[in-house]
């Protein structure tokens, strides 16, 4: 029993509340005016440091965090590790660049941030990108995610050697990460896999409790720094 009067709609779920973090007004403003567009999406504040953006995110707990990699006063990263920190159920980053093979790009995925994206991208790139972090089900741009592994997964100490991370996993949920760091949604892998997505979905859930991670995105990252998937 759905608890609905019959032939009635179930109401719709509220727009996704999302801070623009960036120093420059006019990407703010073309940020705020795409984003006010869409039905499913609300801007609630924004910070042109990231000095601003810490406590503004605190206050406001949003959703989802545009957050521009450099900043003055406190940069992308160290605001993401801030915020991350210091929240008991903190808003998914996106960090917003310039330049996509970028070592600031890598730390702040690093850092706790759930994906990025380009300043060039357009409109339509931009909305998908923060639906696809708001589900949480694939990784964000997963190609160019391993690309910056490859170049700088290397040259970071290793959270841990691939034969601890593989011994904290299953046999299942290691072929899950395997699939994961291909970019992969949860419905794909449970295709290839010939189950059912909700128990995909369960090992996601286990490869990120027992690799102490958030999110995809670091549990890749968690993949690669380790040696468990290497880059090529």
């Amino acid at each position: 029993m759905s608890g609905l009067p019959e032939g009635a709609a179930p109401a719709p779920a509220a727009p996704l509340r999302i801070v623009l973090a960036d120093d420059e007004r006019m990407v703010r403003t073309a940020l705020r005016a795409i984003i006010g567009a869409e039905p499913d999406m609300e801007v609630v504040g924004e910070a042109a440091t990231g000095a601003e953006a810490v406590p503004l995110i605190r206050e406001l707990r949003p959703d989802i965090v545009l957050m521009d990699v450099r900043m003055p006063e406190i940069d992308g990263i160290r605001a993401t590790e801030q915020v991350l920190a210091g929240l008991a159920d903190p808003p998914r980053v996106i960090v917003v660049t310039t330049f996509e093979n970028d070592a600031y790009v890598y730390d702040a995925l690093r850092a706790g941030a759930s994906g990025f994206l380009l300043k060039r991208s357009g409109a339509e790139d931009l909305v998908q990108a923060v639906r696809m972090v708001a589900r949480s089900d694939s990784l964000l741009f997963p190609a160019a995610v391993r690309e910056l592994a490859a170049r700088y997964a290397g040259a970071r100490a290793a959270r841990e050697s691939a034969r601890a991370l593989r011994e904290r996993l299953s046999g299942r949920e290691a072929e899950v990460l395997r699939l994961m760091t291909k970019g992969l949604t949860n419905a794909e892998i449970a295709a290839l896999l010939t189950v059912g997505p909700a128990t995909v979905k369960t090992h996601v859930a286990g490869v990120l409790a027992k690799l102490g991670v958030r999110d995809r995105t670091q549990a890749v990252i968690a993949a690669y720094e380790s040696g468990f998937v290497r880059p090529g």
